[in-house]
């Protein structure tokens, strides 16, 4: 999970935590406390409001386009099993 950082006695989230948490933010996937921290940002940072939107469209239209192919069991279990080892080195 990404950190906030202190600022003026604040916690705040930084535009890279942003984009590092756009995806549990979409899923609602936040606790509440990090959810308002995200959405404080998002009132004060156009670059981050912009990209969100880019994101948005980017996804909406890619999902439109492009029949979805079935990954191979064999072939997902691989790609969990990396992204579970990459999250406990990080």
């Amino acid at each position: 999970m990404a950190e906030h950082h202190a600022h003026n006695g604040f916690e705040e989230v930084t535009c890279r935590e942003f984009v590092e948490l756009v995806t549990d933010y979409w899923d609602d996937a936040l606790p509440v406390d990090q959810l308002e921290l995200v959405e404080e940002h998002l009132v004060m940072c156009d670059w981050c409001k912009t990209y969100l939107d880019q994101m948005r469209v980017t996804v909406e239209e890619t999902s439109q386009t492009v029949e979805p192919e079935p990954v191979p069991a064999a072939t997902e279990e691989a790609l969990l099993a990396a992204f579970h080892d990459w999250k406990e080195r990080s």
